[in-house]
C-alpha cells in the first residue's frame, strides 16, 4: 500500500473497508444491524433525554418511548437511571446496551465504596462511564449498540455543586455549564432550552423547581411534535416523562401525580 493510500485509510477507515468489500452498508445506518448470518434486523432505540442546572440542583428528564425503525416498541421505558445515591445516568440509544452499562457502572461504584470505604471521585465516575462507552465502540461500528448518555452527579469533595456531562458514542465526555440533550428529539429540546436561557424571564440556573419541571415538559412536548421517536406526553394514556432531581440532599424522583398536575396547569 502506498503512502497516499495509507493516509487515505487513516483518514477514513470505514471507506477503506467499504472499498475492500468488508463493510456491509446496512450496518452503517444507526437504525439497522446485521447478524452473523447476514440477516438485517432493526434494533430498539430509546430517545429523548435532557438535563439542565437550576436553582435546586440538576433536573434530568426523559420521555418513555422506545422505537425500532418506525415501530413503537414500548411506551413506558425508563431512560433515567439512578447509579448511586448522588448520580444519575440518562440513556439515549440502544436500551439493552445502555441498561447493561448502567448495571456495570452501578456495581463498579458500589464495589469501590465498599472496598475503599469512600465514594469514588466525580472524575473517577465520569471516566468509568467513558471506558464503558469505548469498550462498546465495536458494536457501534456494527450499528447495533449506539449509546449516547447524559451523566449527572453531585461533587461533595470539590466545589459542592452539581456536575453535568454528556458523551459521544466513542466515550468522549464534555462537562456542560447549563444544559444538555441527546437522542433524536434533542435538536428541538436544545432549541427550547437555548431560547429560555437566553430570552426567558430567568436564566436556567435561577429557575425554581416548579418552573424547571414546566420547562422540561414543554421541551419534551415540543420535541414530540417534530420527532416521531419522541413520546413526549401521551395525553390519552396519561404517560408522562420520568423526571429526577439531584441536589445535596440526594436524588428525588418526582411522582407522576405532581408531573401530571404541572403539565395540566402550565403546558396542556
Amino acid at each position: 500500500m502506498t503512502g497516499d493510500s495509507l493516509g487515505a485509510a487513516a483518514a477514513d477507515f470505514p471507506a477503506l473497508l467499504r472499498r475492500r468489500g468488508l463493510l456491509n452498508e446496512a450496518a452503517q445506518s444507526p437504525a439497522v444491524g446485521v447478524s452473523s448470518a447476514g440477516a438485517v434486523f432493526v434494533p430498539t432505540h430509546s430517545t429523548t433525554i435532557l438535563a439542565f442546572k437550576f436553582s435546586g440542583g440538576v433536573l434530568v428528564a426523559g420521555d418513555r418511548r422506545a422505537t425500532a425503525g418506525n415501530t413503537v416498541v414500548y411506551d413506558r421505558a425508563d431512560k433515567v437511571l439512578e447509579i448511586d445515591r448522588h448520580s444519575i445516568m440518562a440513556i439515549a440509544g440502544v436500551p439493552a446496551t445502555a441498561w447493561e452499562m448502567a448495571r456495570v457502572l452501578e456495581h463498579s461504584l458500589q464495589y469501590f465504596r465498599r472496598t475503599q470505604l469512600q465514594e469514588m471521585s466525580v472524575d473517577g465516575k465520569v471516566r468509568a462511564l467513558s471506558k464503558l462507552l469505548r469498550d462498546n465502540f465495536g458494536f457501534v461500528m456494527q450499528g447495533v449498540g449506539v449509546v449516547v448518555p447524559i451523566f449527572a452527579t453531585y461533587d461533595f469533595a470539590g466545589d459542592g455543586q452539581a456536575r453535568l456531562y454528556f458523551y459521544d458514542a466513542m466515550g468522549a465526555q464534555f462537562e456542560v455549564a447549563e444544559y444538555a440533550a441527546t437522542g433524536s428529539g434533542s435538536p428541538a429540546v436544545r432549541g427550547v432550552l437555548f431560547y429560555e436561557n437566553r430570552w426567558g424571564k430567568k436564566l436556567l440556573g435561577k429557575l425554581r423547581e416548579d418552573d424547571a419541571v414546566t420547562l422540561a415538559l414543554r421541551a419534551l412536548d415540543t420535541a414530540a411534535e417534530a420527532d416521531t421517536a419522541t413520546g413526549g406526553v401521551d395525553r390519552q394514556a396519561r404517560i408522562f416523562p420520568i423526571i429526577k432531581i439531584i441536589s445535596a440532599a440526594g436524588i428525588k424522583t418526582l411522582p407522576e401525580e405532581q408531573i401530571a398536575a404541572r403539565f395540566k396547569s402550565t403546558v396542556a
